[in-house]
């Protein structure tokens, strides 16, 4: 399965689940080298040092910070959502669900 992101597909296995600061830092380098950009290119778009956004993609410093993270993503042409455990199915999509029905 994939998660719509933007105008691309985020490309996940079936079943995997970003629960790990890991998993959220070989994503975000995933979706750099799916975007063609350099790590200079991309953090001038986030507005984030080059040094920064190599320290997320190698947890460098154990911890990352939110907010720049989804500039990252957002200068790649991705964006995050949440999914509920064994689902696919986003928040958006549950809470859309409910106001509907």
């Amino acid at each position: 399965g994939y998660h719509e992101a933007g105008n691309r597909p985020f490309l996940l296995p079936r079943g995997y689940k970003m629960t790990t600061l890991a998993d959220m830092a070989e994503q975000l380098k995933r979706a750099r080298q799916e975007a063609a950009l350099s790590q200079a290119e991309l953090a001038q778009r986030a507005g984030v040092s080059r040094t920064t956004l190599a320290r997320m993609e190698t947890l460098a410093r154990g911890d990352m910070s939110v907010s720049v993270l989804l500039k990252l993503l957002e200068g790649a042409g991705y964006d995050v959502q949440v999914v509920k455990k064994g689902h696919q199915r986003t928040l958006e999509d549950i809470l859309a669900e409910q106001r509907q029905g």
